[in-house]
Parts: C-alpha cells; sequence; structure tokens
C-alpha cells in the first residue's frame, strides 16, 4: 500500500499543483519561513563570533528541518492506516512543497512585461523569483535573471519535490523543501549570514545533488522542444556547470544556456555586493522572448520528473508483488 499511495498521491499533488497553484493564504512554507525568522532573531545576535554564528546556523538549520521531518513522520504514519488518508496525505505535502506552477506563472508575467517595455513593472516583480537588485538590472539584465531563476528552480521547486517524494515520501519532499528554504533565507553571502547561513546553504547543496543532475539529464533530453540541440546542451554542462558558484545551480543553468543557444552568468548584483559569475554557453545575451522558451523547458521537465516517478514507484510495486508471487524464480 506504501508504494502504491505514494505513486497516487504524486500524481495528484502535481495535478493540483498544476491546476490551483501554491495556496493563496496558510501556505505551510511561509509558515515555516515565519517560524524560521523567530528562531533566527533568537541565535542570531550582535557581536557573535564567526565560529559563534556557524554554530548558532548550524543548531537554527537542525531544529527547523528536524521539527519538520519529526512533525511529517507522525503525521504520515497516523495517515497510513488508511489507504485513502495516505493518499491524500502524500498528495498533500507534495502540492504544498511543489512551486513550479507559481513560478512560471511569474515568470510568463515578466515576459509579458519586458515585451512591453515595461521595465519599471518588470523590476517591481523580480523579488518575487530571486534576491538581485532589480535598480542595477537593465532590461537585458532583468531577462537573463528571469531565465536563470527558472533555470534554477527546475531542480529546488520542482524536480527535487517530486524526486524525494518518490525516493523518501512526504518526510523526504519536506524535509528537502525546509532545507531550500532555509537556504534562500540566509544561505546566500550577505554580511549578516556569511557564517551563520552556512549548515542550511550545505544541507541545501547535498539534498539538491541528486534532483539537479536529474533535471540536467531531462534538460538534455528536452532540449529539441525549445529548438536547441541536446549534444550542445550536454556540452555547456559538462564545459561550464563546474565553475558556477553552486554545485547544483550551476548545472540546470549550463544545460537551460545549451538548450536555449544563450549566455547566462556574468557580473550578478545583490543588495549585499556584486558576484563576478562564470560565464555559462557561447550564445548570444538572453532577450524577452527567451523567457517564453526558458519556461517552456522547465515545465518540459517537470511533467517528465513526474512521469519517472510515478512509473519508477508502479514498476517497483509490480516487482515486488511478481517476487511475492514467485519466490522461488525470484530466487534463482
Amino acid at each position: 500500500m506504501l508504494t502504491s499511495a505514494r505513486a497516487t498521491g504524486i500524481a495528484a499533488g502535481f495535478l493540483l499543483d498544476r491546476l490551483v497553484g501554491d495556496p493563496a493564504r496558510r501556505h505551510p512554507v511561509a509558515g515555516f519561513g515565519r517560524m524560521a525568522l523567530i528562531a533566527e532573531s533568537t541565535l542570531l545576535r550582535p557581536g557573535q563570533t564567526a565560529h559563534s554564528q556557524r554554530a548558532a546556523g548550524l543548531l537554527f538549520t537542525g531544529v527547523l528541518v528536524g521539527g519538520v521531518a519529526a512533525t511529517v513522520t507522525v503525521a504520515g504514519r497516523l495517515a497510513a492506516r488508511n489507504r485513502a488518508a495516505a493518499v491524500v496525505w502524500n498528495a498533500a505535502v507534495v502540492w504544498s512543497c511543489l512551486g513550479g506552477s507559481s513560478l512560471l506563472t511569474v515568470a510568463r508575467q515578466q515576459g509579458d512585461l519586458l515585451a512591453r517595455g515595461d521595465h519599471a513593472g518588470s523590476r517591481e516583480l523580480l523579488p518575487w523569483l530571486c534576491g538581485r537588485d532589480p535598480a542595477a538590472l537593465d532590461p537585458g539584465g532583468l531577462a537573463r535573471a528571469v531565465v536563470e531563476s527558472v533555470a534554477e528552480n527546475t531542480s529546488d521547486a520542482a524536480v527535487g519535490t517530486l524526486f524525494w517524494a518518490a525516493v523518501a515520501g512526504p518526510p523526504g519532499a519536506a524535509v528537502h523543501r525546509a532545507a531550500n528554504t532555509l537556504d534562500a533565507m540566509v544561505g546566500h553571502r550577505s554580511e549578516r549570514y556569511r557564517h551563520f547561513g552556512t549548515a542550511s546553504a550545505r544541507l541545501d547543496d547535498v539534498l539538491g545533488f541528486l534532483p539537479a543532475r536529474v533535471a540536467g539529464v531531462l534538460g538534455v533530453v528536452a532540449a529539441p522542444t525549445v529548438g536547441g540541440s541536446p549534444a550542445q546542451a550536454l556540452r555547456v554542462w559538462v564545459r561550464d556547470a563546474p565553475a558556477h558558484p553552486s554545485p547544483n545551480a550551476g548545472v540546470v543553468e549550463a544545460v537551460c544556456a545549451g538548450a536555449l543557444g544563450v549566455r547566462l552568468g556574468g557580473p550578478t548584483p545583490y543588495p549585499y555586493g556584486v558576484q563576478d559569475r562564470a560565464v555559462l554557453g557561447d550564445g548570444r545575451p538572453v532577450q524577452a522572448d527567451d523567457i517564453r522558451r526558458a519556461v517552456l523547458l522547465h515545465d518540459r521537465v517537470q511533467v517528465s520528473t513526474a512521469a519517472v516517478a510515478v512509473a519508477g514507484l508502479v514498476g517497483s510495486r509490480a516487482v515486488l508483488a511478481w517476487r511475492n508471487r514467485h519466490p522461488r524464480e525470484a530466487a534463482a
């Protein structure tokens, strides 16, 4: 029953995200973020040494992520007593952890704004996608920021949830989302979080390692659907991804650059300073219309991941059932 409920729940949660997106109010991830802010204000204090900040950040990450893991595990065990409840629980967790539909909605809005030349509107909307300094970006920089955010979140907001939901059920999906949320909040290189955010950033890197590579493979396969070449996408991945500051974002951004035939990376302004990132790809600079193609690539990868996750669980259940019916043949 466990595998069947997990497969059905993933399919239902994915479809629910497609139909309604994120809940407008009382989103579990938003509630988790508020708890994280309270914990941060308690643990991160002025005057702490770098070592004390790292220790506080480790406690911050452990308590919050561990609390999510324990809560979701206990609730899942209660739900597992009834198949219908187990399916509903799996679907609810997948839905709440997925961010694919909402991300793509905002990205499409950005594409429309830039196509109309509404750069002020684009700058106002940009914080919904990423933490860059909108005032420092010209139209090309805005388009590049949107494409890079869509590419990075192919793994973070979509593939990661589906991957961990298939491998480890609701606790896996929830822990991944919790770690990714903390990384977005404190895992960057600002002066305030340089040391405190280390544990959250490292945990997110670990949990995102395999999903990013799954997203990379599926992005290479899907490259022709956006007018790109799988060989080019793979070449840019192998050549350029290692130079990216993130071991996971580099994979999906490089594949996106190769598939779209554009150039990503370069100087990247944040409120706390400018990161001079390595260039990914050797195509032309990003244009507003490339946002539509990046959204399409993300969509193809997300749908493929959901299909593979469900098919893999259904297949493993069928194999297990066959082994139970034919123990002698399985042993041989």
